[in-house]
């Protein structure tokens, strides 16, 4: 009986500590499932939520987050730098992150894969880190070139044909990160000669039919034929097509620029260290493997991960160069402001 009531007793306390031990571990995992950050997201919607989504597949962190346009998202970080609302800012061409570092809106952090990453793409201070590169093109309506005897334009003084007028769609420099790009490349096609930039891009607005908010705004009008071209980054050109729209991606042959995309915390943010996850894990291997499987024609920004073999062999030969991040973002602004006051109007 004494036996009995023994192993009764050591089986009562077998039960209550494996009780215990699934409790914690329950509890555990509902603090890692109610971990959340949050972010500005730049990327659209349609690419960004399927990131997180794996990230929080891979760390059960969630992460909330609202799209913006780059401009609009430095506005924000800017105005509410002394608050943050968010504790990443996420995606979007570099030149943005540059001018944010002038604001002091980030907190320096380097992720493991900081030393493997080339200088492009990543600030000499850690201030953020690029996690992919993203060239710009041109994009035509296939019908408006056969209806109008043209080539897909082969150099920026294509662009300035008659053809074009009122038909060209581009992004507007005062809210789109792409814009800034464009503008950019123009200027390292003139050797940074400011008045030879500008007087071109006084042309190019004579065949201007509206400068949309976002970088990839004009590019369905283009799809449909309610625009003949515009200039866009290839990750919305190429998606474009993915969608079956009738269009032709074209380079210039003086050349045209590339803009990395970068991820930085923000300084002060609420949830820092979840923040520095995110960034750990975009900035990896595991992250950018995965442009491939969504069919996001990014280039990935680490050397470990191949580009998409399709994307790769279609920029084979192509004249592109990347633009200078350090002079973008010491004369963002500058330039943003003169690109309104001379070109817009």
């Amino acid at each position: 009986m004494f036996i009995v009531r023994k192993v009764g007793i050591f089986f009562v306390l077998l039960s209550l500590m494996f009780f215990v031990l699934f409790s914690f571990g329950n509890m555990i995992m509902a603090a890692e499932a109610d971990q959340e950050l949050n972010a500005y997201s730049i990327w659209p919607e349609n690419w960004a939520r399927p990131m997180f989504e794996e990230f929080e597949k891979a760390t059960g962190i969630h992460v909330n987050f609202i799209r913006f346009s780059s401009g609009e998202a430095l506005a924000r970080v800017i105005a509410e730098k002394d608050n943050p609302k968010v504790d990443v800012l996420f995606g979007g061409p570099v030149e943005t992150h540059s001018a944010g570092i002038k604001e002091d809106v980030f907190e320096a952090y380097k992720p493991p894969s900081y030393d493997v990453l080339e200088e492009r793409f990543k600030d000499k201070d850690g201030y953020w880190v690029a996690i992919a590169d993203d060239p710009l093109v041109f994009m035509s309506n296939a019908k408006f070139l056969e209806e109008n005897n043209l080539e897909p334009p082969a150099s920026w003084y294509d662009l300035l044909d008659p053809a074009y007028e009122d038909l060209l769609q581009m992004a507007d420099a005062r809210t789109s990160g792409t814009a800034v790009t464009r503008i950019f490349s123009i200027l390292e096609v003139f050797d940074r000669d400011e008045e030879k930039a500008f007087d071109y891009m006084k042309k190019l607005r004579e065949n201007v039919q509206v400068y949309t908010k976002s970088g990839g705004g004009g590019t369905i009008p283009v799809g449909l034929g309610q625009a003949g071209a515009g200039i866009f980054f290839i990750v919305d050109a190429l998606n474009t097509q993915q969608e079956g729209y009738d269009v032709v991606v074209s380079f210039p042959k003086e050349g045209i620029g590339t803009s990395a995309e970068a991820i930085a915390l923000l300084k002060g943010a609420k949830n820092p260290e979840l923040g520095k996850k995110l960034i750990d894990w975009a900035a990896s291997p595991e992250m950018q493997k995965l442009f491939t499987e969504y069919k996001i024609n990014f280039l990935p920004a680490h050397p470990d991960v191949a580009p998409d073999p399709a994307l790769a062999k279609f920029l084979e030969g192509v004249n592109i160069f990347p633009i200078d991040s350090t002079y973008a973002g010491a004369n963002r602004e500058r330039i943003v402001n003169k690109w309104v006051e001379e070109v817009l109007p």
